[in-house]
């Protein structure tokens, strides 16, 4: 029974110390708002249409 209530305060000791000392949700919050840099070259529409472009020319060598 002493080992099941030092678990329980370990636990809950832990949850308060991540409450009061974790990330701030507000600094979360603003990162996940901030605008998104360059996309990735496969969630690129420009990039992809080049490439499809690229595939579909006639007399070359697509490899």
């Amino acid at each position: 029974m002493l080992y099941a209530l030092a678990a329980i305060g370990a636990v809950t000791l832990v949850v308060l110390l991540w409450k009061g000392f974790g990330p701030v949700r507000e600094a979360l919050e603003q990162r996940e708002d901030a605008q998104p840099g360059r996309p990735a070259p496969d969630d690129d529409p420009e990039f992809l249409r080049r490439i499809a472009e690229q595939q579909n020319k006639p007399g070359e060598d697509n490899r």
